[in-house]
């Protein structure tokens, strides 16, 4: 029964990493691009 429990265990600590390189690589913007303020700003 142990078994079970271990191999469940290395498949959750593998999938958790492999989910959180996936999320590092994700492409950022350039540091020169910054957000545009609206042209309309005065809300409602």
């Amino acid at each position: 029964m142990w078994i079970v429990s271990f191999i469940v265990a290395v498949l959750f600590v593998l999938g958790s990493a492999l989910i959180l390189l996936r999320s590092a690589k994700m492409p950022k913007s350039p540091d020169n691009v910054k957000a545009q303020p609206y042209e309309d700003d005065d809300g409602f």
